[in-house]
């Protein structure tokens, strides 16, 4: 079984989408498809289908593929599309100019009382234009149709055909002298609903395309060049000449062509674009740099290590676009609802019809009111109430390096009510730091270059903690077993080691207060020792992230629970939740016990968030209502998390929890505004009110449509003012 992405061209609202789908699930060797409506892609997995076949597929259902799925330019479509309506336009306002001549006094050769066959016939002539303006619309209503998959272009083929063939029906009336008929031609309600419907969704994709701003930025941020070192010669090249480990240069302010590994030069890059880090990073010999990242202040040659599809931004584009193709149970009912929304309004729109006439208002007054019920009702505002919003969700957590890999995850996080961490690694860095220096005769810096150059030559784990630049000669080196090291620095004896150490040396320790202060926060004690005399004292300890105190303290003003899991003892989980606030401790926990944790907080009722690094933590981030792992930034596709925080910032947990509730809140405004307008104005339409004088023609009901549908795409725009 395969997994294919296509572009889907001619899908207007989710009773295109949930059709599609139904089509091609009954089509033999495809197991699921699941269309995204806002990126215009469908997802299918099935056996050994050829994307020439799938495309066919589509074509039967109404729709196009040009394709798999890829970002592509829409300028010049939109280009395209600006200039028809523009041309279409100003038809549409000398049509107007013209069937309403006898209110504005025009020339005798426009007066439909004087020549009503020439008055007819030039509205014939441009709603016909209109016509060949909308076959888009009017064929994939057709094809929807003949399939029983009707969407919002069949209630546009209806309400046109209807209105169009009974003008067509007078006009030929008129023909023979029946002037009665001039005010029963529906020709500018043809090409008033078509134009709107046009106008609408012109106006909807651009703010669709809008809503994806932030993914698109992360296709088109890599440079479609590179220079290529050759020998001696630097040499142009595209990124399909690129094979892994050629080497690349890359200049001052210019973007790293593909992922690689740093061989020469040393610049700081800017890495916002995928890691949110707003700081620019160092990069130097053995450091890995990122496709689009940009190159501030030295010249860098680096190795290609991931070409094309194997970079690191299109893993992330690929997760996040898989992501929105997963219908979110909000978004499947929405759905549901809207697959039979058309043939519902359909039955309306006969009921009313009928009534008015055994009423006796006559046929044309009668089927005015049918055209109005068909081009009112609005599923495209139903079908764009949720789909719109995810993916501004989605746009703005990729800006902020939050790759989100599942696709009900938004919806399960605004309910979250505990998130537990795992200490090391996540609430720390996961390797030991120097805590701090008490220094009684040198300073700190020296303290410090002493016991680095002497914890080089050792293979114990707090060696780790220091740094190994600027080293001091070090001779006659060896080791004190279960105490320390020592050796000879500039003629002069020097040992670091523990309590046991000064015992050996019959040395006295005065220090007492500061050896205790250390111990208090937890930290393994080292004793840097001159001679016979104690000149340092340092405490190393794993450090805690510096920003986790307020993220703790936020979370707990939420009302969120916050526990820490951790396979260390006690004593040190207690010394750290102390300093976060944290308020509830597992402790000397092995990592399959992690899980079991975390399974029984959901069987007690919990929405639990797990937060780990993504490896050791695997069982308990996959039991977790949202597995959240934190990334370097150089690998995302292995995890088994459904969210990923890259570059360990953890404050981001905090605006994934805000973006989740903000865009329900929105979610549920539109679901509202889209049920409020249709249930209120599918009875308007219908004629209830016209005994309060309250009547509406084609003509206003397509301007109120795609209102309701533009109010629904504005509104989901907003979620990207509202998050910070």
């Amino acid at each position: 079984m395969k997994k294919i992405q296509l572009k889907v061209d001619g899908m207007t609202c989710s009773a295109c989408s949930s059709g599609l789908e139904k089509y091609l699930l009954k089509q033999t060797g495809i197991f699921s498809a699941s269309v995204n409506l806002i990126l215009g892609m469908v997802t299918i997995e099935c056996d050994d289908l050829s994307i020439a076949q799938l495309q066919k597929y589509i074509s039967q259902a109404g729709f196009s593929s040009p394709g798999e799925y890829s970002y592509t330019d829409d300028s010049k479509v939109y280009k395209v599309e600006k200039r028809n309506l523009f041309i279409f336009g100003i038809l549409l306002i000398l049509l107007m100019y013209v069937s309403m001549g006898h209110m504005l006094s025009l020339p005798e050769v426009f007066s439909y009382t004087e020549y009503p066959v020439f008055y007819g016939l030039i509205l014939l002539v441009i709603s016909f234009l209109f016509l060949i303006y909308g076959l888009d619309i009017l064929k994939s209503g057709f094809l929807n149709l003949i399939h029983r998959m009707p969407n919002m272009d069949t209630l546009v083929l209806f309400s046109v055909f209807f209105s169009f063939s009974y003008s067509i029906y007078g006009f030929i009336q008129i023909c023979f002298g029946n002037t009665l008929f001039l005010h029963e031609l529906y020709f500018e309600s043809v090409t008033m609903v078509i134009y709107f419907v046009k106008l609408g969704r012109f106006i909807e994709n651009i703010s669709k395309n809008k809503s994806t701003s932030a993914i698109c930025n992360l296709v088109t941020i890599t440079p479609k060049k590179a220079v290529m070192k050759k020998g001696d010669d630097l040499v142009s090249v595209t990124l399909d000449e690129i094979r892994e480990d050629d080497v690349l240069v890359c200049r001052p302010q210019e973007k790293f062509a593909v992922d690689g590994e740093v061989v020469q030069g040393e610049s700081y890059a800017d890495e916002a674009f995928i890691t949110g880090e707003s700081v620019p990073v160092l990069k130097k010999k053995g450091s890995t740099v990122l496709a689009g990242s940009m190159n501030y202040d030295g010249v860098v040659e680096y190795k290609a290590k991931r070409i094309g599809k194997e970079s690191m931004v299109s893993s992330i584009v690929s997760m996040v676009v898989e992501s929105l193709g997963k219908k979110n149970k909000i978004e499947k009912v929405a759905d549901k609802i809207s697959s039979y929304f058309v043939p519902f309004i359909f039955i309306v729109a006969v009921v009313a019809f009928v009534i008015k006439l055994l009423l006796g208002f006559g046929f044309a007054f009668s089927f005015h009111t049918f055209v109005t019920v068909l081009v009112i009702a609005c599923p495209c505002a139903l079908g764009l109430a949720v789909p719109l919003v995810i993916s501004v969700s989605y746009g703005l957590c990729a800006k902020k390096g939050i790759v989100v890999k599942s696709g009900d995850v938004l919806e399960e996080m605004r309910r979250v009510d505990r998130v537990v961490f795992d200490k090391t690694g996540t609430l720390t860095y996961g390797k030991l730091q120097v805590y701090q220096v008490f220094s009684y005769h040198d300073s700190s810096y020296s303290i410090l270059r002493v016991v680095g150059s002497l914890e080089s030559f050792s293979t114990h784990p707090i060696a780790s903690a220091f740094s190994k630049e600027n080293l001091l000669s070090v001779s006659d080196f060896s080791d004190v077993p279960g105490m320390g090291i020592k050796g000879v620095i500039d003629s002069e004896h020097y040992y670091v080691g523990n309590k046991k150490l000064l015992k050996e040396l019959g040395i006295s320790d005065f220090h007492e207060k500061d050896y205790k202060k250390l111990v208090s926060a937890g930290c393994s004690i080292l004793y840097l020792v001159k001679e016979k005399e104690v000149v340092g004292l340092l405490g190393v300890r794993d450090t805690v992230r510096p920003d986790m105190k307020n993220i703790i303290s936020h979370l707990e003003k939420l009302g969120i629970t916050t526990v820490m899991l951790t396979g260390d003892n006690l004593d040190t989980a207690r010394i750290i939740a102390k300093e976060l606030g944290i308020s509830e401790i597992h402790a000397d926990v092995l990592p399959k016990d992690k899980a079991s944790i975390i399974q029984g907080f959901v069987a007690a009722g919990n929405k639990v968030v797990m937060v780990g690094d993504g490896v050791n933590d695997a069982v308990a981030l996959v039991g977790a209502d949202v597995g959240i792992s934190i990334s370097d930034g150089t690998d995302v596709a292995s995890d088994a998390s459904d969210v990923i925080l890259m570059n360990h910032n953890l404050s981001n947990l905090l605006d994934f929890i805000d973006i989740s509730r903000k865009s329900n809140h929105i979610i549920k405004e539109n679901l509202f505004w889209a049920f409020f307008y249709n249930v209120c104005m599918i009875p308007v339409a219908a004629g209830l009110l016209e005994p309060f004088g309250i009547v509406l023609n084609p003509m206003l009901a397509s301007i109120f449509m795609t209102i309701s549908s533009l109010t629904v795409v504005f509104n989901s725009l907003r979620l990207r003012w509202m998050v910070k």
